[in-house]
């Protein structure tokens, strides 16, 4: 049995950690709430975005929407994986890790093998991963943006994967991340966020009747581009209210663990306290007897 002091100083220790989990707790539920605003928020903007654009755009042949819908085959597929900067949220990154590592092993195996599969990884904890285990590929690393997430920050970043596309430099790029269904829930999503993937018939009919003004190549030209910020703006805003969701509930299990763990070395103190009481008496009493003797 572990000495009195020991298990004061295990005690101590494990109420220390407990206040720590305890606070992150309370400030991940802060941020949960905010992101999960906003995401909210953003999703029925982003779907009419694309409704639209899909109205509009499927009896349209547009230029700038030929440039982002073009498929190519045989050229280089870039991954956009995203993470989180800090860890202490469960299985959150390494299931994008995880994910992203099966793509490169299977799915893009010859791609891989041939050079021709880069990464551009958007988290600091899935950055660190590839820089260490994938020295033979590309590997791109933003870890500022979840400091200050906003849509400024966001459309660099989107402007930079649409430049990547129209150069031909990649004719392929996927985004892994983790979307936001409740706090203790997130659904692991791997989209093709270039060429654009339609989903309009192109013989279709109009759905709204739009009055288009000056002309539907025109206003194509501008929401396209949007469309595609506000997407990928989307997912940030998914991926960083799913890691909030995902450090809370991982906090508040470390709370109740700590809480558990207390009360196992409160009966283990008690116990070894009351050996020890035992132990003075025995030999109190033993003393005694020695000296009537």
């Amino acid at each position: 049995m572990p000495s009195l002091k020991e298990v004061r100083t295990r005690i101590e220790s494990v109420k220390s950690t407990q206040q720590i989990t305890s606070a992150m707790k309370m400030v991940s539920a802060s941020k949960l709430r905010k992101a999960q605003n906003a995401i909210i928020q953003l999703r029925p903007y982003a779907n009419k975005l694309n409704e639209i654009l899909q109205d509009i755009g499927a009896n349209t042949e547009s230029e700038i929407a030929e440039v982002y819908s073009e498929k190519r085959s045989g050229g280089k597929v870039l991954l956009v994986p995203v993470s989180s900067n800090r860890g202490l949220c469960g299985s959150f990154n390494s299931s994008i890790i995880k994910a992203t590592s099966k793509l490169i092993a299977e799915d893009y195996k010859e791609l891989y093998s041939e050079g021709k599969l880069d990464v551009y990884c958007i988290g600091k904890k899935v950055g660190e991963h590839f820089e260490k285990h994938f020295a033979d590929i590309t590997i791109a690393s933003e870890i500022t943006i979840f400091d200050d997430l906003n849509s400024v920050a966001s459309a660099k970043i989107t402007e930079k994967l649409m430049k990547f596309f129209k150069d031909k430099t990649y004719d392929q790029i996927i985004v892994l991340y983790n979307s936001f269904k409740n706090a203790a829930v997130q659904v692991l999503k791997q989209e093709t966020f270039l060429p654009i993937q339609s989903k309009a018939n192109k013989d279709s009919d109009i759905k709204t009747d739009y009055i288009f003004e000056p002309n539907k190549d025109d206003i194509i030209t501008a929401i396209l581009p949007k469309a595609l910020r506000t997407d990928f703006f989307a997912m940030l805003l998914d991926s960083f209210a799913a890691e909030q969701g995902a450090r809370m509930t991982s906090m508040h299990k470390a709370t109740d663990n700590a809480s558990e763990l207390l009360r196992d070395l409160k009966l283990t103190y008690n116990k070894a306290r009351q050996a020890a009481i035992t132990n003075e008496i025995l030999e109190i009493v033993g003393g005694a007897e020695a000296l009537k003797g």
